[in-house]
């Protein structure tokens, strides 16, 4: 009999961020989260976040064993952005039953419903910036850091609790070299010169975030408001997300484009890849984890393309071209072997064209599930 209980304590937190690790131990695939993260997300000082959420946790037991978990998300400034009713379901993760499955998320269903919702969607996070969406192909290598790895059997259970597509995304490994193609290389030069634009040079971290943070957010906001599952974030999300990401930011991999008076209209974020040096203390940050990390941090033969933007009013001008071009460039330079993107949905054209002239692999595809709870 498998019984559904609401996490509420310390102790039930703790169970819950700890799952994957038993669930995924011989999985050498698996890409585990700092695990001081997962546990600050059910701190509303750690996870401002929160302050635009309703939160509902739960974990199945079976004979007293953890055999799955899941949350529901009511995500109140998306709802309110696209006019709809809906709950997220975000780490999702159980062992392979349907009947699990079925009472993991009938129970985020049910306090779905409570709540006055119609839709659940997931895997969802937070916001954007979390984790999301579920891999159904691409399950033969470690995901990247900033991603979930699961078990091919996910999909199935998902679609036998009678879940459907909503929208996929896929993933990219890039091959960079000190060449960048010819043709991104002439529009790159032809954009630059045409629109009397330039890349950023500054070396300090300091400095740079001083003098374009700001204008990195903004691009951010405007060029990612329709996409799918995008939340607006507030000043607060903002610095806390920052904090959170400077310290991995190596400016070598990032590339800024601003116009003649040094207005960002382009940004590209690439983050030396973390997945490997977490991995064997399962997302722990012990003294031989902060080295790996260090050493990953300075010499990093994988790195991950976490985001790119462009202001709505440059778009398919080929401004993005400056963006590769100059990331390709330093990625040759300094060793790195390949990067990997992070999540591009299948029906946005204009980013997808853009990796068309440089040499890539797709690697994997995730899924966000949906489910109508009228009438059901």
């Amino acid at each position: 009999m498998i019984e559904i209980k609401e996490v509420k304590t310390k102790k039930d937190i703790n169970t819950f961020v700890d799952f994957p690790n038993k669930l995924y131990k011989d999985c050498p695939h698996y890409s585990y989260p700092f695990r001081s993260d997962e546990v600050g997300n059910f701190n509303p000082k750690k996870n401002l976040s929160l302050k635009d959420c309703e939160v509902v946790t739960y974990l199945a037991y079976d004979d007293g064993k953890v055999v799955g978990r899941v949350q529901g998300i009511i995500q109140k400034a998306y709802n309110k952005k696209v006019n709809e009713k809906r709950v997220r379901f975000s780490r999702f993760d159980c062992i392979n039953s349907v009947a699990v499955a079925k009472a993991l998320l009938g129970a985020v269903e049910a306090w779905a419903k409570d709540k006055g919702m119609e839709i659940v969607h997931g895997p969802l996070g937070y916001s954007d910036l979390d984790r999301e969406g579920m891999l159904i192909e691409g399950f033969d290598e470690m995901c990247t850091f900033e991603e979930w790895y699961n078990y091919p059997y996910y999909k199935d259970l998902v679609e036998a609790c009678g879940y459907t597509k909503d929208v996929d995304w896929l993933e990219r490994k890039i091959y960079p070299s000190k060449e960048v193609s010819p043709k991104v290389a002439r529009v790159a030069d032809i954009v630059e010169k045409r629109y009397k634009l330039k890349k950023v040079e500054i070396k300090s971290k300091r400095e740079f975030f001083k003098r374009y943070k700001d204008g990195i957010f903004e691009v951010l906001d405007q060029s990612y408001n329709d996409l799918y599952g995008v939340v607006p974030y507030s000043k607060e999300l903002k610095e806390q997300l920052f904090k959170q990401f400077k310290s991995f930011v190596e400016l070598k991999y990032c590339c800024v484009i601003v116009d003649e008076s040094d207005k960002v209209i382009c940004f590209g974020v690439s983050l030396p890849a973390l997945n490997k040096a977490v991995y064997k203390s399962k997302g722990r940050l012990t003294i031989p984890a902060i080295f790996r990390l260090l050493h990953a941090l300075k010499h990093p033969e994988v790195v991950d393309f976490a985001i790119i933007g462009v202001r709505p009013e440059w778009q398919n001008k080929g401004v993005n071209s400056l963006v590769l071009k100059y990331i390709m460039q330093n990625m040759g330079a300094y060793g790195v072997k390949y990067c990997e993107t992070n999540l591009c949905l299948e029906d946005n054209v204009k980013i997808n064209q853009t990796w068309e002239y440089i040499e890539h692999d797709i690697v994997r595809r995730r899924r966000a599930f949906v489910k109508n709870l009228i009438n059901k």
